[in-house]
C-alpha cells in the first residue's frame, strides 16, 4: 500500500540540500518525510509546482510591525500578511515598540497576541537597555525568543545602548547572539544641527555619515572580542564596514537589505525625497557595489527587510520630522529574484542569504532547508514571471513601497508553512495559524 500525505509538492524543481533537483517532496503533520518520486503516492492536498522552482520557506530576520500600538498603524496580522503574499515563512519581529519588548511579561504578551492573527511562523526579540541588561541572561532563553536586540544608535522608539560600558554590560549578559543597530549615538547628536526643519532629505546620509557606522561597528567589535561574545550587525550600509568586518567572521555575522542593494544616494533622494529615508540611509553607488561584493565574497551572511511602515502622511512631512522606514517584508523575494536574473547572486546565493543564513545565524529548528524532518516550509517562485510592483499590491497599512512602479523578473507563487498552502498565486488560503519558531540555544 502505497504511503500518504498530508501534502505532496509535485512536478517542480526543488532546492534540496543537493541542489536543484526534479523532484517530489511530501509532508506530513507540518514536516518534510518524504523526497523523490511521490506521482502515485496519495495526498490530502497535492501541489502541482509545474513550471516553478521550490525553495525552501523564506525567514525575514528584521521587520518592525509596531505591535502593540496605534491601531491604525502596521500589527502582526496586517504584517504578517504582507510577508506570505510576498513569500515569507518566518518573521522576527524587533522590540521598539509602545512599549518596548524588554520584560518577560511583554514578551509573553507578543506569543499570546501572535496566535490566530499572524499568518508566518514568528519570534520576537527581547530589546536591551541598561535598566535591563544584567536579566538579559534570562530573558533571552523566554520562549518566542530570537534573541537580544541593541541599539547603539538611536533610531525609532526609546531603546538605546549608547555608551562603551552599558555596550559592554549587555554583551556579557547571556551567550546567546545579540543583534546590533550599529550607529555612533554620540556622533549623532553631535551633528545634529546639520538637519534643522526644513533641510533636505539628501542630508540624511550626510548627517548619518560613513564615520557614524564605523566609529560604532569598531566599538562594538572590540566589546564584543573582550566580551567573547558573538553579535548580529544589521543593516551594514558602508564598504569600509564591509572590510571591516571581513577580519572579524569568528564574532560577527552581517545583515544587507535589498534597500541599499538596489538603491543609491543622491538619486534616491531627488526621486523619492523621504520616502527613502531610512536609519542606517542609503548611500551612494560606491556603498552600495561594495555590499555587493561582500555578499559574493561570503562576508554577508543573511538578508532582511528591515520592514518599518510608516503612513504616507508621516513620510511627508517636513525633513526631519519624517519617520524613518521603509516598507520591505512583501518586497524582497521579488526584488532578490530580479537580481538573480540580473546576474547579481546565483540561486544557490540567494537561498543561503534568505533561507538557509538566518536560521544558521539564529539557530532556528527545523528551518531553512528541504530536507527530511525540517518543516515543511516551501517558498515557490515563478523565476522568469515578469511583474510590476505596485502600491495596490502592498498589503501593508502604509499602503506604499519606495519601489512602486519597478518592473522585476521572478515572482512569489506560493508560500507553504508546516505543510499548509496560505498563499497560492497572489491569493490567501487562510486562517492564519502562525507558531513560535523554537530556536537550539532555548531548548
Amino acid at each position: 500500500m502505497s504511503e500518504s500525505f498530508d501534502l505532496v509538492i509535485v512536478n517542480g524543481a526543488v532546492f534540496t540540500p543537493g541542489g536543484l533537483a526534479r523532484t517530489d517532496v511530501g509532508v506530513r503533520d507540518g514536516t518534510i518525510v518524504a523526497i523523490g518520486d511521490l506521482a502515485q503516492a496519495k495526498a490530502a492536498t497535492r501541489y502541482d509546482a509545474t513550471g516553478l522552482t521550490v525553495l525552501p520557506g523564506v525567514i525575514d530576520e528584521q521587520v518592525h510591525f509596531r505591535e502593540p500600538g496605534p491601531v491604525h498603524k502596521e500589527d502582526l496580522e496586517s504584517g504578517t500578511r504582507g510577508a506570505v503574499l510576498g513569500g515569507v515563512t518566518v518573521v522576527f519581529e524587533m522590540p521598539n515598540t509602545d512599549p518596548p519588548t524588554t520584560t518577560a511579561e511583554r514578551m509573553a504578551d507578543k506569543v499570546s497576541r501572535a496566535h490566530g492573527r499572524a499568518w508566518t511562523d514568528f519570534a520576537f526579540y527581547i530589546g536591551a537597555s541598561p535598566e535591563n541588561a544584567e536579566e538579559l541572561a534570562t530573558l533571552e532563553r523566554l520562549p518566542g525568543c530570537c534573541g537580544i536586540k541593541m541599539f547603539m544608535g538611536s533610531s525609532t522608539g526609546s531603546l538605546l545602548v549608547a555608551d562603551d560600558a552599558n555596550v559592554a554590560c549587555v554583551l556579557r549578559s547571556g551567550n546567546r547572539r545579540v543583534t546590533v543597530h550599529s550607529e555612533d549615538d554620540m556622533r549623532l547628536s553631535e551633528r545634529a544641527e546639520m538637519v534643522k526643519d526644513g533641510a533636505d532629505p539628501s542630508m540624511h546620509p550626510e548627517w548619518r555619515d560613513v564615520e557614524t557606522a564605523v566609529r560604532s561597528t569598531t566599538r562594538l567589535l572590540k566589546l564584543a572580542r573582550e566580551a567573547r561574545r558573538r553579535v548580529h550587525v544589521l543593516h551594514v550600509t558602508t564598504a569600509e564596514e564591509i572590510a571591516l568586518l571581513a577580519q572579524h567572521k569568528d564574532i560577527a555575522t552581517v545583515e544587507v537589505l535589498p534597500q541599499h542593494l538596489t538603491l543609491a544616494a543622491p538619486e534616491c533622494y531627488e526621486r523619492l525625497g523621504t520616502y527613502a529615508q531610512m536609519n542606517p540611509p542609503i548611500r551612494e553607488a560606491r556603498h552600495r557595489e561594495a555590499l555587493w561584493a561582500g555578499l559574493n565574497a561570503g562576508i554577508v551572511d543573511c538578508i532582511g527587510s528591515d520592514h518599518a511602515p510608516h503612513t504616507k502622511e508621516e513620510k511627508e512631512r517636513p525633513y526631519p520630522r519624517s519617520p524613518s522606514g521603509l516598507t520591505g517584508v512583501q518586497t524582497t523575494v521579488p526584488l532578490m529574484l530580479n537580481h538573480m536574473n540580473n546576474g547579481k547572486l546565483s540561486l544557490d546565493r540567494l537561498v543561503d542569504m534568505l533561507c538557509t543564513g538566518p536560521a544558521r545565524i539564529f539557530g532556528a529548528i527545523r528551518k531553512g532547508r528541504i530536507a527530511v524532518g525540517y518543516d515543511g516550509d516551501f517558498t515557490l517562485v515563478d523565476l522568469k514571471a515578469k511583474r510590476t510592483i505596485t502600491n495596490d499590491w502592498i498589503a501593508s497599512r502604509a499602503g506604499w513601497t519606495a519601489f512602486d512602479g519597478m518592473d522585476v523578473t521572478g515572482w512569489p507563487m506560493g508560500t507553504i508553512i508546516r505543510g499548509r498552502v496560505v498563499m497560492r498565486d497572489g491569493e490567501l488560503t487562510g486562517p492564519p495559524m502562525g507558531q513560535p519558531v523554537r530556536f537550539l540555544e532555548t531548548l
